[in-house]
């Protein structure tokens, strides 16, 4: 594909890398960044009028599923990207619990073949911990990481034995990538269908309670803290794990952390209709935790805000809540979701968002992304802060169409989405 010329005109670019926050016009020549300044002109550039929007680095997803290998039927690289498209991202990371699992290093790169020729926006390969994520034997971690893979993960089991995560995050650390972590003691989790509290007790629910998620933590924090491995721990969802972990970085442990929107948008109250789109694991927890998380974002203790996209097929949803999936599609509401519930409300300033959603994410993975700057490739976001929509499910670019957000009115859309100067999509429409 060949990249047009192209110039974004009179946004607010929010640029945190360079503490750049101004209304500029940025040039693109050639699929890189040529200018960025006030009053550019280049003859024969397409022009985007980006006048009250804002303009950002890409967006960057580190925590999705796009189910294949083997499980094409709910989502492919294609689907996948155009919905992170849709959504604003430039590029996503996906986990390794595919069919075959990704835990050798020629899967890694046929798939990453595979996703260059069928994807619109980069796609990162997260490398399973244990073969056929059993937890027993290490997968080619080295090898992987020759390939290019940007961190290891069992995501969807927990790494129940300690010496076998011990193991894990020493091999790791030789290769400078993070462990992510899917952090929730087995025993306590089992067969719990939501956050165990008030809520799960009024709806004769089994729980799946938050001191789960903290005990896991605190054995891979100290584990971190004996091997110099960089743990990251996946969808933080309990108040006293974003206290251990504030902790554990103030003594000066590899630590890092991500969020998703979704909870940072809801609590268990909302599962009271017992909807299967709000089902999730780890769970949606009460009001004090949601509040909890939303600290953690303001101070720096939670890294990352992800999409955690897990799409099914509709049949699979849509059952009694107890027997669906946990999961949903989340990259086509992702942005929308945090502008609405954390910068409407005053939480987190648009500085902050971009950080959360592109400069850090690049920064765990280890790729040259997160900045606007000349020279580097033209990977941007423009989204509007102010426009109201309407979440439609059957809208959406992914396969799998069930979201908690459908029918719910969000504030702040992405508008444009340019990766490697192309535009793959554009006032909402993907462009391929």
């Amino acid at each position: 594909m060949t990249a047009v010329n192209l110039l974004i005109k009179g946004g607010t670019i929010v640029n945190p890398k360079k503490q750049q926050h101004e209304v500029a016009d940025i040039l693109v020549k050639d699929g890189k960044i040529a200018e960025i300044g006030q009053n550019l002109s280049a003859d024969g550039a397409e022009v985007y009028d980006a006048t009250g929007l804002v303009v950002t680095p890409g967006l960057i997803d580190m925590h999705t599923h796009l189910r294949e290998p083997g499980q094409e039927a709910k989502e492919d690289f294609h689907s996948g990207t155009q919905a992170a498209a849709a959504g604003g991202f430039t590029r996503i990371a996906t986990m390794a619990n595919t069919k075959p699992v990704v835990d050798n290093a020629a899967l890694v790169r046929g798939l990453q073949k595979q996703a260059e020729l069928t994807g619109l926006v980069k796609v990162e390969f997260i490398g399973a911990v244990s073969k056929n994520l059993e937890g027993k034997e290490l997968a080619e971690m080295g090898d992987m990481a020759e390939a290019g893979v940007v961190g290891f993960s069992d995501d969807g089991h927990y790494v129940e034995s300690a010496a076998f995560m011990r193991r894990a995050l020493e091999y790791s650390s030789m290769f400078n990538k993070p462990v992510i972590d899917h952090a929730e003691e087995v025993s306590l989790t089992h067969e719990g269908h939501m956050h165990e509290g008030f809520v799960a007790y009024e709806m004769g629910v089994k729980g799946r309670p938050a001191v789960a998620e903290d005990m896991a933590v605190a054995r891979d924090l100290l584990l971190a803290q004996m091997t110099g491995g960089h743990i990251h721990i996946a969808h933080v969802s309990s108040k006293d794990t974003v206290d251990q972990i504030r902790a554990a970085k103030a003594k000066g442990i590899k630590v890092t952390c991500e969020v998703t929107a979704q909870h940072l948008s809801f609590t268990d109250e909302y599962l009271r209709e017992y909807n299967p789109a709000f089902k999730m694991a780890p769970p949606i927890r009460s009001e004090e935790h949601r509040q909890a998380l939303l600290e953690g974002v303001k101070d720096g203790t939670i890294d990352a805000i992800i999409t955690d996209h897990a799409p099914h097929a509709e049949e699979e949803k849509d059952v009694e809540f107890c027997c669906a999936p946990n999961g949903f599609s989340g990259l086509e509401t992702s942005l929308a979701a945090v502008l609405t519930h954390t910068y409407k409300t005053g939480i987190l300033t648009l500085d902050e968002i971009v950080n959360l959603m592109s400069v850090r994410p690049a920064e765990i993975m280890g790729v040259d992304a997160g900045v606007l700057e000349v020279g580097k490739t033209a990977d941007i976001t423009v989204f509007s802060t102010d426009e109201e929509w309407t979440v439609d499910r059957n809208l959406f670019y992914t396969k799998g169409k069930t979201s908690p957000f459908d029918g719910m009115t969000l504030t702040g859309k992405a508008k444009l989405t340019v990766v490697d100067g192309n535009i793959v999509m554009k006032e909402g429409v993907v462009t391929q």
